[in-house]
């Protein structure tokens, strides 16, 4: 087995044209996938790959949803991440406990299957000698090893492409079996994607599946539905009018953050700007530590939760609009007390610094990414049921995860080389 080097992302030009047809669409479809809300295990995970000679990230999330894959149609249920860049899904050929405890992809049952022999050509079939490449994912609490296979992906039974994604082949009893979703599907810009060819988003919009070429992700409070729209979005979701914001550097939906605010002053902490990134699969808030050191000493929570009901709104601004946060929002509350939701996230310069917002915000904002237009669209979410106080229970995993904020994500440091 011997080491392989890929190219980075930023400097490939194109691919080959494709060997396996891509499914068209004679006119674009919108789909709603409801999405089930779940208590997440935490994930941190790297990426090294390797080729060998006999066959060639992660954050789990509490919203997820079905996708299938293949025809006929295996169906999974995936966590729906703008946080990263691939489908990732444990394959019949991995017999670990996390595999089997969940729903396994059997190519061999679909008539559209290709094995893909190397990331970097998406368009080469695994050779008789069975040479391709092998991917291993670390993690926090763990790891997973897979192969690159190509297929269809379809949202409903309309909404179809065929992509590159990473079956797995072996997987770690934690965290995997402790999850109780099968997948992950990346909806991040196709930067942060082991290919053009597996950025599902991307092949969904080249082969004219959608209708409109973005998705709306809505979040529900406790006891609330949840889902994501692909191919249009819902405006009886928005208490608010919309407005959007550029994309400021391809891979993350990443856009600029002009200030933050305590009550309606300005504490000035952005300079010339911050940038955020929007992450449907990270479970808090998240900022540079100099900044998030500066919220805490401002807020002061209490660990009694005695002060809870003072504290003032936290407000972000982004275009001029302020998107604040009640402290309902952006506390934790559980048997041990309460804590501020806003995690310390350092990534090193020319990526970082860089905030996300994750669960919190999104469940107070309803969010659009638009693909062609390459920005993200805000609006105050319509709420069926008021929030109430997070329960996030504090567990190895998490505070692993703390202690640790700059390996939030592979794709970090893919983009970071």
């Amino acid at each position: 087995m011997t080491p392989r080097v890929l190219i980075p992302l930023s400097l490939l030009v194109g691919v080959a044209s494709t060997t396996i047809e891509v499914p068209k669409n004679s006119h674009g479809k919108s789909f709603t996938v409801t999405l089930n809300r779940k208590k997440k295990v935490s994930m941190t995970q790297v990426k090294k790959h390797v080729r060998s000679g006999g066959g060639r990230n992660n954050q789990a999330s509490e919203y997820y949803g079905q996708v299938s894959v293949g025809s006929p149609p295996q169906t999974f249920e995936v966590v729906f991440d703008t946080g990263s860049g691939n489908l990732l899904l444990p394959s019949k050929e991995c017999s670990d406990e996390a595999c089997t405890s969940h729903k396994r992809y059997d190519a061999t049952l679909s008539a559209t299957s290709m094995q893909v022999a190397y990331a970097d050509q998406p368009n080469t079939p695994v050779a008789p000698d069975g040479t391709r490449d092998v991917v291993t994912i670390t993690f926090g609490t763990g790891e997973m090893s897979g192969v690159y296979v190509r297929d269809n992906v379809c949202f409903g039974n309309s909404i179809c492409a065929q992509g590159s994604f990473v079956a797995a082949t072996e997987e770690s009893d934690e965290p995997f079996s402790l999850v109780p979703f099968d997948g992950i599907l990346g909806l991040s810009l196709p930067q942060m994607a082991e290919g053009p060819t597996f950025s599902i988003l991307d092949r969904m919009v080249e082969g004219g599946a959608l209708e409109k070429p973005f998705f709306g992700v809505f979040f529900g409070n406790q006891g609330e539905s949840s889902e994501i729209s692909f191919g249009s979005y819902k405006k009886e979701k928005m208490a608010s009018d919309m407005f959007w914001a550029p994309v400021t550097q391809p891979g993350y939906w990443q856009v600029k953050m002009e200030d933050i605010t305590l009550k309606t002053d300005r504490l000035n902490l952005c300079g010339n700007s911050c940038q955020v990134a929007v992450d449907t699969g990270t479970s808090l808030l998240a900022g540079p530590s100099h900044i998030v050191d500066v919220l805490v000493d401002k807020l002061q929570v209490a660990d009694d939760c005695s002060n809870l009901n003072r504290l003032p709104d936290l407000g972000f601004i982004v275009q001029g609009h302020t998107l604040s946060l009640k402290p309902e929002d952006y506390i934790n509350q559980n048997n041990d007390g309460c804590t501020l939701g806003l995690m310390s996230l350092d990534i090193p310069p020319p990526k970082g610094p860089l905030f996300i917002f994750g669960d919190p915000f999104l469940r107070k904002y309803y969010t659009v990414y638009d693909r062609e237009k390459l920005r993200v669209g805000f609006a105050l979410a319509k709420h069926s049921v008021a929030p109430a106080l997070l329960s996030m229970r504090r567990h190895p995993h998490r505070l692993r995860h703390a202690a640790n904020p700059e390996k939030k994500l592979d794709q970090f440091l893919k983009l970071l080389r």
